[in-house]
């Protein structure tokens, strides 16, 4: 990978004349059957420039979003005080999906003088906050359904798809496929791919013009971005196909704490990388002393302070974690805790 980067040529991206970004735009563009794609640096950012580039005609825009979803929860409410877009949060249920019906009650049209005017739905795959979970193929087609045939076409369908591929692998279909039914997708060439940075969001032409000048706007604009997206494209070329190895051993850990006695969501159903658990009955640490303890004795790196009244840890998995780290992972917060 760092060799790809040290050899790549580059140019000015600011003016579309990247040989590489173009390359990896391209690239990305075909893997999820769109007309167009854009390079980011964050899929924050890919996030951000996305809602700006649907509402970009519309005054008065809303979003759908899931109440969990990582736009609405994690990407520091930019919708809101850098695109001026508010949002109407929908829960979802166990599985990541937001309910048709919930979703026909939160759509409003400009027809009224105190409502906002639906101009988007925002969609997660993998869902985070749920367990990584990978959602299906018919769900994301429902929606756009909704949107095109009831709706008529007025409101768009965005994906967030930091871990589309994961999802994708998940569920065996292309990320063309899985996507079809959405009008943008963002994805991250990092976590689970490996790259050390950046994002490319995915549309149709006119989409992806409003998106570059949204872009730029939030200072996103690179120049010789070659070296980074050369990283990227190494990334797509190479590291997919290994994302199940992430899976299987996210499903071990999942497995080896439920036998632990420790609660895990879903009754311990794990589809990707992400697993979320939580201390079982009579630990013998608190909560809030695990992860500290944990990196000090085992040199294993955890999250926690998560939903359910921040009682709930994450585990994530990808290319630096082996079976051994795995194994390392269990023994150390089973003896910490039982």
């Amino acid at each position: 990978m760092l060799r790809t980067a040290l050899l790549a040529p580059t140019g000015d991206d600011v003016l579309s004349e990247d040989p590489t970004v173009l390359a990896l735009e391209a690239y990305a563009a075909s893997l999820f059957d769109k007309p167009s794609a854009l390079f980011v640096p964050t899929g924050t950012m890919g996030n951000l420039c996305a809602i700006l580039s649907h509402c970009h005609y519309n005054k008065s825009s809303e979003m759908i979003v899931g109440k969990h979803s990582h736009i609405n929860l994690y990407e520091g409410g930019g919708y809101a005080n850098l695109a001026g877009v508010s949002a109407k949060s929908v829960e979802e249920d166990e599985d990541g999906k937001m309910n048709l019906g919930d979703l026909r009650d939160a759509f409003r049209r400009d027809d009224d003088d105190h409502y906002a005017k639906t101009v988007l739905v925002a969609l997660e795959n993998t869902h985070n906050m749920l367990g990584g979970i990978a959602v299906e193929k018919e769900y994301v087609d429902g929606i756009g359904r909704l949107a095109k045939e009831e709706w008529g076409g007025e409101v768009k369908v965005h994906v967030d798809g930091a871990r589309i591929f994961n999802a994708a692998v998940s569920l065996g279909l292309g990320v063309g496929e899985l996507c079809q039914g959405a009008d943008s997708v963002t994805f991250c060439l990092s976590k689970g791919l490996g790259a050390p940075m950046g994002a490319v969001l995915v549309g149709d032409r006119e989409f992806i013009r409003l998106a570059r000048r949204a872009r730029k706007r939030l200072g996103g604009g690179m120049r010789q971005a070659g070296v980074m997206a050369a990283m990227g494209m190494y990334a797509l070329e190479n590291h997919v196909g290994r994302l199940a190895e992430d899976h299987e051993r996210a499903k071990r850990l999942a497995a080896g704490l439920r036998d632990g006695g420790f609660w895990l969501p879903r009754g311990g159903k794990v589809d990707t990388n992400v697993v979320f658990f939580g201390l079982p009955e009579g630990s013998r640490i608190k909560k809030e002393d695990l992860p500290p303890l944990l990196f000090e004795k085992c040199g294993v790196k955890i999250a926690g302070g998560y939903s359910s009244g921040g009682k709930l840890f994450r585990l994530v998995t990808h290319m630096d974690v082996d079976d051994e780290g795995v194994e390392k992972a269990i023994e150390g917060i089973v003896s910490l805790c039982l």
